[in-house]
């Protein structure tokens, strides 16, 4: 549930990556490391971004954005939650300081707007709904604020196409968010698009973010897994160290049925896991041994076992809170696996494993259904 809110509750985060850096190749350089996954040189390029000038925002609210980038490679980890908001506050102090000698100052207001987003972003995530309102609620004036000061600003574009889109989607989706949207003004869902994809094509910092967000609204939101494809492909292209956007692809080709197409990204990024490359963790892992264990059902069955075994292994050490789909269907094929083999024994541990895991997309019904076939068959022996 938790992977889902990021999307469903994201119209509170106002997201920027505008203003006039004191550095800007130096700035440029930093993104990219950041969409590469390369934190350890980001920190440093940001480090020499607030000592250049300490005054900007700019420096502080990049480098809190790598932090951001850590929790989204495992969303369900909350170590790097306390470190994230530390780094947001000194970031809005920085804003407010300069806010104070001047009101209107666009660059202070940017980065606070965007510093508030990120804020509640992470808190809508956390379920946090009262404190990710409230983020929110004072980010939008922000960027109103900037956008009236300069409407010139192709990256402000992003915070409105965040807003239109997702203030009108997630209502329509996810009723139960209803509550919380009704201190906000409508969305617009197709003007959100428009001016997302407007930022995609012409933005300065923003542009990549404007393609992340296109990527996982056409991928979670508009089930056009084509657009969702295009962008996934651009990104990765483009920031080739990025794990999360070459997951993407595989799954994207998967539910596109290029089940071929598919397994060959996941088998990349299980060897790059498995090495250990840069970005490359525990749930890129967990992720391709699961679609790697698909590829092998029919041909060989035993090499599906041991890749869905693998998933399993690696997804009890990464729940918390609730068991997760890829441990639940994993135990469920590792039990059928087992029944074609014969081995009834570890058949029904796995189908009783599933029993007892929460129900997920019928998840207990096929596992009663077999169950109770495999019972049958074991008493005519």
């Amino acid at each position: 549930m938790k992977n889902k809110i990021l999307f469903t509750v994201i119209a509170f985060s106002i997201s920027v990556f505008a203003g006039k850096p004191v550095n800007d190749s130096l700035v440029n350089a930093g993104i990219r490391q950041i969409y590469n996954l390369q934190f350890k040189t980001a920190e440093t390029t940001f480090a020499e971004v607030i000592k250049q000038n300490p005054k900007s925002p700019i420096g502080y609210f990049f480098d809190a954005m790598v932090i951001w980038w850590k929790i989204s490679l495992d969303m369900e980890n909350e170590r790097y939650d306390d470190i994230f908001y530390d780094k947001l506050e000194t970031a809005i102090d920085v804003c407010d300081e300069i806010l104070d000698k001047k009101p209107n100052d666009a660059d202070a207001l940017f980065f606070k707007g965007g510093s508030l987003g990120f804020r509640g972003r992470l808190k809508s995530v956390r379920e946090e709904w009262f404190g990710a309102v409230l983020d929110g609620k004072d980010a939008l004036p922000l960027v109103h604020k900037v956008y009236a000061a300069d409407s010139t600003n192709i990256d402000v574009q992003l915070g409105f196409g965040i807003y239109n889109y997702y203030a009108a989607a997630v209502p329509e989706k996810y009723p139960l968010v209803k509550p919380f949207m009704a201190v906000f003004p409508g969305g617009n869902k197709a003007k959100g698009i428009r001016q997302l994809e407007y930022v995609a094509n012409r933005g300065k910092y923003a542009k990549y973010e404007s393609q992340f967000f296109l990527l996982t609204l056409f991928y979670g939101f508009e089930d056009d897994n084509l657009q969702a494809l295009k962008y996934a492909e651009m990104l990765f292209n483009e920031f080739p160290g990025n794990s999360l956007f070459e997951r993407y692809i595989g799954r994207i080709q998967f539910r596109l049925g290029n089940k071929d197409v598919s397994a060959t990204v996941f088998k990349s990024i299980y060897e790059k896991a498995v090495s250990k490359k840069n970005g490359y963790n525990k749930n890129s892992l967990r992720e391709a041994s699961y679609y790697v264990g698909l590829d092998f059902i029919k041909l060989q069955p035993a090499k599906a076992i041991e890749y869905f075994e693998e998933c399993v292994k690696i997804s009890k050490e990464l729940d918390n809170d609730e068991e997760s789909g890829f441990l639940i269907n994993a135990t469920l094929y590792l039990a059928r696996l087992y029944k074609n083999d014969k081995n009834y024994k570890k058949a029904v541990d796995y189908y009783e494993s599933v029993l007892d895991y929460r129900d997920y997309r019928d998840s207990h019904k096929s596992a009663e259904t077999e169950l109770t076939q495999l019972e049958k068959l074991i008493k005519k022996k």
